[in-house]
């Protein structure tokens, strides 16, 4: 499909509005309901769901990034032109902000309503798990990593037809699955910078981490990627 610059930035605003608003959703909506909240393992596949289904709906649109460091990594990899960078990148955090802010409407019209970390990323003592800085750092970098390199393959023109979004869909979920107890799971800078500006504080002073690894991640698996599949290009 021959899209517009108009079109493909609207379809990255929309799908990572998806993104944010159905993951991060899920953590502040459904996680912990009373008996039968989804658990870490309900956000991890709510997560890979909105991924999913936003790449089948909008990925013929603008290839459905929705993720700056995905955006960025596939620059690296020479699958991005550099012209849709920043606008893809702007898009993206807009629409997470925007997410974010009908989340924390939503949310807030619950009586007993307790703002907390509003599903941000955080190390230390804002990791779920107290994890420290050192490990969310490398296990944000490892994670980026494989999730981009499995995006470079799975789209490549060697790879089967129709099933890339199934690939990534799931990759996301076992990324979370993984590291929610560490850093509640970003990859992603936009995702992090959404709900970020609403818990505030510290969240947003650990947000640094949350736009520097994933997308030191997404840039080492697009150069590793440029090796790996030179070949079949």
């Amino acid at each position: 499909m021959n899209s517009s610059l108009t079109q493909r930035v609207s379809a990255e605003f929309l799908g990572t509005f998806w993104l944010t608003f159905g993951g991060c959703g899920s953590a502040v909506l459904a996680a912990a309901f009373p008996q039968l909240g989804i658990a870490f393992a309900g956000v991890a596949l709510a997560f890979g769901l909105t991924v999913l289904t936003g790449v089948y709906a909008l990925g013929p649109i603008s290839g459905g990034h929705f993720n700056p460091a995905v955006t960025i990594g596939l620059w690296a990899g020479g699958r991005t032109p550099s012209i849709y960078v920043v606008p893809y990148v702007v898009a993206q955090v807009a629409g997470a902000i925007a997410a974010a802010a009908v989340l924390y409407v939503i949310a807030s019209g619950k009586p007993d309503f307790v703002l907390g970390g509003f599903a941000s990323n955080g190390y230390g003592a804002l990791s779920p798990g107290h994890y420290s800085l050192q490990s969310a750092l490398m296990i944000e970098v490892l994670l980026t990593f494989f999730f981009v390199l499995i995006i470079h393959g799975a789209t490549a023109p060697f790879a089967p037809a129709g099933f890339a979004g199934l690939a990534i869909g799931l990759a996301l979920t076992l990324i979370h699955l993984v590291s929610i107890p560490v850093t509640n799971t970003s990859v992603n800078p936009a995702r992090s910078t959404g709900p970020a500006l609403f818990a505030g504080g510290e969240y947003i002073a650990q947000l640094w981490l949350f736009w520097a690894a994933p997308i030191a991640g997404g840039v080492i698996a697009g150069l590793v990627s440029r090796v790996l599949y030179k070949e079949t290009r």
